[in-house]
């Protein structure tokens, strides 16, 4: 069978379209994408890249161009993911914020939250801390992605039993409701304080009647140049609250001498309070 080829000049056209749009760079990464790219090519009737890539820029709803992105960058995802990042919120974060935040609204923004397993987990892991008294709270999370498919995969809110191993049997219990084939829905507990949206990192930030007290940013950054990386990571501090956090993908950094953000441990980062040194 002959394998289909990307020339430097399809190659180079696609790339720069993506990270001038997108801020994901992959002009190191040929071989990714033609590995990726080729087999579902031919599936779809392609004989080439190049008509591939035309019909791609032809479709003025962007559709097929998020379709591509997932192919090239979706990573594994499940509940209960870097559970150091859970952890670290009921021991630190949270305890925090029940002190200090006297409106008893707690907002989190899951950004780039793929098929919905963070965001979701991100309600669960908010109820558990609280308990009894999250009837008292206003616990919200916005969950944003530039694919409006794997939205709405997130939306349907069902998921395999091998995407929820890390979770304790008691939040299995509590907050999903048994399918067939080894199928679970999150509850209607869970999925009423999650709001999905499509949206792209590149642009900015919605204005929003207050800011976030957390942002989960997790495992997209890997894919953007370096100075994408830090106009992202300031429009992600100007819309923290000070004191608020952000965590990232353990694989993951920030360079230091470009942020205002206090380094507070391995992928946890906060957004000083006012008086406060950046540097910590």
């Amino acid at each position: 069978m002959t394998t289909i080829k990307l020339s430097d000049a399809d190659f180079k056209r696609l790339s720069t379209f993506i990270i001038e749009k997108y801020g994901i760079n992959l002009t190191q990464k040929k071989t990714l994408v033609e590995g990726r790219l080729a087999n579902s090519i031919k599936q779809r009737g392609f004989d080439d890249f190049t008509s591939f890539i035309n019909m791609i820029f032809a479709d003025r709803t962007g559709t097929e161009m998020i379709n591509l992105l997932n192919k090239l960058t979706t990573n594994h995802t499940f509940f209960l993911r870097e559970k150091e990042h859970y952890d670290f919120m009921k021991d630190i974060a949270l305890p925090h914020f029940e002190k200090t935040k006297k409106d008893h609204k707690i907002s989190v923004w899951s950004a780039a939250c793929s098929s919905g397993e963070e965001p979701y987990t991100n309600v669960m892991a908010l109820l558990e801390y609280f308990g009894h008294k999250s009837s008292a709270w206003n616990i919200s999370v916005d969950a944003t992605d530039i694919s409006m498919r794997v939205m709405n995969k997130a939306k349907e809110a069902i998921y395999h039993a091998d995407s929820m191993k890390n979770l304790p049997e008691t939040w299995k219990r509590k907050y999903f409701i048994k399918q067939e084939n080894d199928c679970f829905k999150v509850s209607d507990e869970v999925t009423k304080r999650v709001t999905f949206k499509t949206f792209n990192l590149m642009d900015k930030v919605p204005y929003r009647a207050y800011p976030y007290d957390i942002i989960f940013c997790r495992n997209v950054m890997i894919y953007f140049e370096h100075d994408t990386k830090i106009e992202v990571v300031k429009r992600l501090y100007d819309v923290l609250v000070p004191g608020g956090y952000l965590f990232i993908g353990h694989a993951e950094s920030i360079t230091r001498d470009t942020t205002q953000y206090q380094f507070i441990k391995p992928a946890i980062y906060r957004k000083p309070l006012p008086g406060e040194p950046t540097k910590k």
